[in-house]
């Protein structure tokens, strides 16, 4: 039974993690017990405990008298979550590289996919590539230590590109994605790290967001 319990909780977590990553549930929205339990078909146990493991990784918040909410992310947070994501990718691509040795057609789709949807302005889609293409990146490293702690930073992202500062300087974001994939497909991991690093760095939202020519 303890095995079962677990395993719903398991995939009460995954749903909403899921739903808050894809713009289901808004930042700062509350999330009531009952109405989510009764959505999933599990019990209101099985949902609080997926909230308090929720709530451990940052993705909501619990106030007295207030509930469960999806987190509010301020600007200086996004912006320290950027700089961190940068770090982990270079240390990523020192040894991601090695797997993408001629063959980055997969990260190609990828980029193009963030392209279109940046020109539709289709940002939940934009966010959804970006965090794709990323994610491949730091995967191929085979550290999986390394890839938990850069999936902590996924929220961060996707509130940086939700809030309306999607819009991308398409051929500043074309021309970085175009050298890291280069790098990638030579086997270069030093410099693939240090161009994904540039990259999030020069994607993070400035200090006073402006809507226009922000990230990717």
């Amino acid at each position: 039974m303890a095995v079962k319990k677990a395993s719903v909780r398991d995939q009460v977590r995954r749903t909403l993690t899921e739903r808050i990553l894809a713009g289901h549930y808004q930042p700062g929205e509350r999330l009531i017990e009952l109405q989510i339990a009764r959505e999933l078909g599990t019990s209101q146990g099985s949902v609080r405990e997926a909230l308090r493991e929720l709530e451990a990784t940052h993705l909501v918040e619990t106030t007295p008298h207030r509930g469960t909410r999806v987190r509010i992310v301020g600007v200086p947070e996004i912006r320290e979550a950027y700089a961190a994501r940068g770090l982990l990718e270079q240390a990523a691509a020192t040894t991601a590289a090695a797997a993408f040795v001629n063959g980055v057609e997969e990260l190609r789709i990828e980029v193009a996919c963030i392209l279109r949807a940046a020109d539709a302005k289709d940002y939940p889609d934009q966010a959804a590539h970006v965090y794709t293409l990323h994610r491949m990146i730091v995967a191929a490293s085979g550290n999986a230590t390394l890839l938990r702690l850069w999936e902590s930073l996924a929220f961060e992202t996707w509130v940086r590109i939700r809030l309306g500062w999607g819009e991308i300087n398409r051929k500043v974001a074309e021309t970085s994605y175009a050298r890291i994939l280069a790098a990638l497909e030579r086997g270069d991991g030093v410099a693939a790290g240090q161009l994904l690093r540039e990259h999030a760095e020069a994607f993070a939202p400035p200090a006073e967001p402006v809507p226009a020519n922000s990230g990717a």
